[in-house]
């Protein structure tokens, strides 16, 4: 597996892409800010995973290896992204994230499913595979 880091610096926020090359292709889980919200994730083209978090959170560090796992199955279809609760208000309020770790899914600017609590990999993909089964 090749990985690899891009740090974004200057008048933007810090973007950091995490590259990730496997066998069924390229994907990557994208952490944003608030400020890069509309253009990440409700212009996206294709349908948008987004991981709410926390550093001070066990739960989230038990779902990371399964937000992986969705960025090397469904890359070609989905875009993952996450988000620091902490720092990205504007976000975690609009979209009424009360704990964390949570997901939501949106397809074309729309919220299609929301879940909040740590979730292992089985409820994931019956989660993303609901709404993914007709993206190709």
């Amino acid at each position: 597996m090749l990985a690899s880091k891009l740090e974004v610096k200057g008048s933007s926020p810090l973007v950091t892409v995490h590259s990730y090359s496997l066998v069924s292709g390229m994907s990557s889980v994208i952490t944003i800010q608030d400020a890069e919200f509309t253009t990440e994730v409700l212009n996206a083209s294709k349908p948008v995973l987004v991981y709410f978090w926390a550093s001070w959170c066990g739960p989230c560090r038990l779902m990371s290896p399964a937000i992986d796992w969705a960025a090397s199955q469904y890359g070609d279809r989905l875009k993952i992204v996450k988000m620091e609760v902490d720092p990205n208000p504007e976000a975690v309020a609009k979209y009424q994230v009360e704990g964390v770790p949570a997901l939501r899914l949106f397809q074309s600017g729309e919220l299609l499913e929301a879940t909040e609590g740590a979730i292992n990999k089985q409820k994931l993909e019956k989660f993303l595979d609901t709404h993914l089964a007709s993206v190709t």
